[in-house]
């Protein structure tokens, strides 16, 4: 979830439900399906993101909406795996 409070935390009961009903290992929230939205942009924000998000999607096929979001929960094993093996390089 970002800082700036662009991801309303009234959804994060609903990610939490999702993820003990399902059992996945990642919940996504998206900005451009379902409730999804984004409040307080301007339409240069708005056109970079949706840019962005065509090109990850062109280029990498994840079959998501929105890849430059940070609204995620993931299950902490999963989190703690990703993190052992991440090597940050600057």
């Amino acid at each position: 979830m970002d800082a700036d409070f662009s991801h309303h935390p009234k959804f994060i009961p609903g990610f939490i439900d999702r993820q003990r009903r399902t059992g996945c290992d990642i919940v996504t929230g998206t900005r451009y399906a379902g409730q999804g939205g984004v409040y307080g942009w301007d339409l240069k924000r708005k056109m970079v993101s949706r840019g962005a998000n065509l090109v990850a999607d062109t280029v990498l096929r994840p079959g998501v909406s929105d890849l430059t979001g940070s609204f995620r929960l993931y299950r902490r094993e999963v989190l703690e795996k990703v993190m052992g093996v991440t090597e940050s390089k600057g």
